[in-house]
């Protein structure tokens, strides 16, 4: 059945009537044209499709559009401000921790929300967070490299 539904793309109020048990990642994919998230599983393990949701970092694939409705939805598009990569983007080329791409806006948007909630993790916390992301590419060591840097150069800026 079809609902109206408000929320907020990066900054860009939405509203649609749609089936709101639609999942999130079709939405924002073929709706509205952001296809930075991707589908991986489509069981919410990979992480392929993760994007922030008020701060929280979730799996796109399994959450139904009503979830978000009045919400805030940060997608990969959303994190460059101004023209500007955001510095855990920068980290991301500075250490190589990105090969063919597929995992990384769902690892960038995870690691986002995990060090606005984390200023200065550890790095086994970081790495035990990010456990919950593949990369098939085995960029893992790169990409924790990415995210402790990140981190260091976040620190106080969150």
């Amino acid at each position: 059945m079809k609902k109206k539904i408000q929320f907020v793309v990066n900054g860009r109020p939405i509203t649609m009537d749609t089936d709101d048990e639609r999942a999130l990642l079709w939405v924002l994919r073929t709706d509205l044209e952001l296809t930075g998230s991707k589908y991986g599983c489509g069981e919410g393990i990979c992480g392929a499709c993760t994007v922030v949701v008020d701060g929280k970092a979730v799996r796109s694939c399994t959450t139904p559009l009503k979830n978000v409705a009045g919400k805030d939805v940060l997608t990969i598009e959303g994190l460059a401000r101004e023209g500007k990569l955001h510095p855990l983007q920068q980290a991301f080329i500075d250490h190589g921790a990105l090969q063919c791409g597929y995992c990384t806006s769902g690892m960038l948007l995870d690691a986002y929300a995990f060090l606005k909630a984390h200023q200065n993790p550890s790095r086994d916390a970081i790495m035990a967070h990010m456990e919950r992301n593949l990369c098939r590419c085995g960029a893992h060591q790169r990409i924790i490299d990415a995210i402790e840097s990140a981190s260091r150069h976040l620190e106080g800026h969150a």
